[in-house]
């Protein structure tokens, strides 16, 4: 109900001003402050911070799974190769393996025992005993480099054939 004065309304009338900004009413073309432009990167950064690492170990762990698929695949054409031949081939190339690379860019590593003499060329386990009886067939891994030892710390990161292809992964997880 409006109020009167005597018999006379008095009528209240809006205006279409902004508000104040004494009132605590931000005005809506102000734009951000510093302080609330550092308080958003803060928050960006701290969560880029958290999901990079993440990210990485998930790309690896990819590369790692597309190495044990090759080495499987590329194990297993050896295997034919044997069968139908009688021998294991000299080289990845009598397959059709020399020009294919593991996910880090390297080309897959592959030694027919038939043609070493002695064991010092195999790859060997804790024990120095080798890990495989008729070939090996090795990926140098991240760092691109590689012993003859597993327990070598060039040869941790290696995704390696071993038990004549009953195991298929990391040398550091055999």
């Amino acid at each position: 109900m409006l109020p009167t004065q005597g018999d006379r309304r008095v009528s209240l009338t809006f205006t279409n001003r902004p508000p104040s900004p004494a009132r605590g009413l931000a005005n809506p073309t102000r734009g951000f402050t510093v302080v609330e432009l550092l308080v958003a990167a803060a928050i960006l950064l701290t969560i880029a911070a958290l999901a990079v690492p993440n990210l990485l170990a998930a790309v690896n762990r990819a590369k790692v799974a597309k190495a044990i698929a090759d080495i499987h695949s590329i194990g297993t054409d050896i295997q034919a190769y044997e069968l139908t031949k009688g021998v294991f081939p000299n080289t990845l190339a009598d397959i059709g393996y020399d020009k294919v690379n593991d996910p880090w860019h390297n080309p897959y590593q592959y030694l027919n025992f038939a043609n070493t003499k002695g064991k010092g060329k195999m790859r060997k386990d804790r024990f120095l005993v080798p890990i495989n009886t008729f070939f090996d067939l090795y990926s140098m891994g991240e760092d691109g480099k590689s012993v003859t030892p597993l327990t070598a710390a060039a040869s941790r990161d290696d995704v390696i054939r071993a038990n004549d292809g009953d195991f298929i992964g990391l040398a550091s997880d055999y």
